[in-house]
């Protein structure tokens, strides 16, 4: 039987695994779930804590509303993720036993003012093109929907499949969907993957322990390039892209301020508000390219709450119950890198950027299959983790 170690982490005495996500936040969870689901031997090597871009995220699963020129392949993907996510959700809510916030009201996107409207006016035009349907309003019917928008707000588009969830409780849930299944959550960093003869054969932890397994996924976020013992050039450089948020309380009694998500532009940057059931509203965010600084900042959090006020004035009433910083983890291109690498048994699962929560059922659908038959599926060959081998040194 496996032996119980310090703060519960299963610790086999072989300490032999098939599969190691280095990563415990939703990308490494999902992938780890769904291994263990297909009978592999898993273990989370990570710190007991929310990722650090998966506690922060906001939740919103809108491809169509963040559709963006040159990225239609990305948001194919994205739509293809998001209308996996009903099944997705019972199936892991009937294996963890977790609600995981998932609301299904659709997404408001409005503008501003008429510069705004035009931009809005193009995406649409960019969703029709790729089979997005949506619903231009004007500013009254936007305001119909959502009472507390602004008189000024000049028109907008209705999103009726662009859904949001609670990326914490989310967490929450693929940690005990996979513990289920019998994946080991170690408490501590993948410093180090074990190569020997030219081939994966485990990990080395931050605490000295070494854990061996045949397959290694690295999905530690924007510190998987941080992860030593591979030969250079296999994990692509990955950039931190900085995004402030604030985590707002309704005040009890009083009715929300907004019932579904609500995308704006605010002279042409964009702000969101995300509603939970809780009476929680996340509202955000920058996007600065500030290297692995975490610092929160008067002007990053002004910014916000400028742009926010301009559209829902009434937030200004709200109550501030947390603010929050997060790096999102972005590759050279902007997409995933999934799937095997150029070193045997070494697999990617980063690299997601601003869509990870979006990313997460259609990525862990595809590492199942990159892990049980070293492929990656047609839909995800894309962002195969090896595109970018043609410019780094060889193995």
């Amino acid at each position: 039987m496996p032996a119980k170690g310090a703060e519960g982490d299963i610790m086999r005495t072989t300490t032999d695994f098939d599969v190691i996500v280095a990563g415990g936040g939703l990308i490494g969870l999902v992938t780890a779930w769904r291994a263990a689901r297909l009978g592999l031997r898993v273990a989370v090597a990570a710190p007991h804590t929310p990722g650090e871009a998966s506690g922060v995220a906001a939740g919103m699963l809108t491809p169509a509303t963040e559709a963006t020129f040159g990225e239609e392949a990305l948001m194919r993907f994205g739509l293809l993720s998001r209308d996996r996510y009903p099944e997705f959700v019972a199936e892991l809510r009937a294996d963890s036993g977790h609600d995981v916030g998932y609301r299904t009201e659709g997404t408001l996107q409005v503008a501003f003012d008429t510069d705004d409207l035009a931009r809005l006016t193009e995406l649409m035009e960019l969703q029709a093109r790729l089979g997005i349907q949506t619903r231009r309003l004007t500013g009254r019917e936007c305001r119909r929907l959502e009472p507390m928008l602004a008189p000024s707000v000049r028109g907008g588009l209705l999103a009726p499949d662009d859904h949001s969830v609670d990326p914490r409780r989310l967490t929450a849930a693929l940690r005990a969907a996979a513990e289920r299944h019998g994946a080991a959550l170690v408490d501590a960093r993948v410093e180090e993957v074990a190569v020997s003869a030219e081939r994966v054969r485990g990990v080395l932890l931050d605490d000295g322990r070494r854990l061996e397994a045949d397959q290694v996924v690295l999905a530690a976020g924007t510190w998987t390039s941080r992860i030593g013992g591979l030969p250079e050039g296999v994990v692509p450089p990955l950039r931190p892209v900085k995004g402030q948020l604030l985590r707002l309380r309704t005040p009890s009694g009083e009715e929300p301020i907004v019932t579904r998500t609500v995308r704006g532009l605010v002279r042409g940057t964009p702000v969101y508000l995300v509603p939970r059931v809780d009476g929680e509203v996340v509202l955000g965010a920058t996007q600065e390219e500030m290297g692995h600084d975490t610092r929160l900042t008067v002007g990053g959090v002004w910014e916000v709450l400028r742009d926010a006020r301009e559209l829902v004035p009434g937030v200004t009433e709200l109550e501030i119950a947390e603010t929050c910083v997060g790096l999102r983890p972005g590759s050279p291109d902007n997409e995933p890198l999934l799937g095997p690498t150029r070193v045997p048994g070494l697999h990617l699962a980063v690299g997601h950027f601003r869509h990870g929560v979006l990313f997460t059922p259609a990525t862990g659908d595809a590492m199942a299959e990159a892990l049980t038959t070293g492929e990656l599926p047609d839909y995800a060959r894309r962002f195969a983790a090896t595109r970018f081998s043609h410019a780094s040194a060889t193995v």
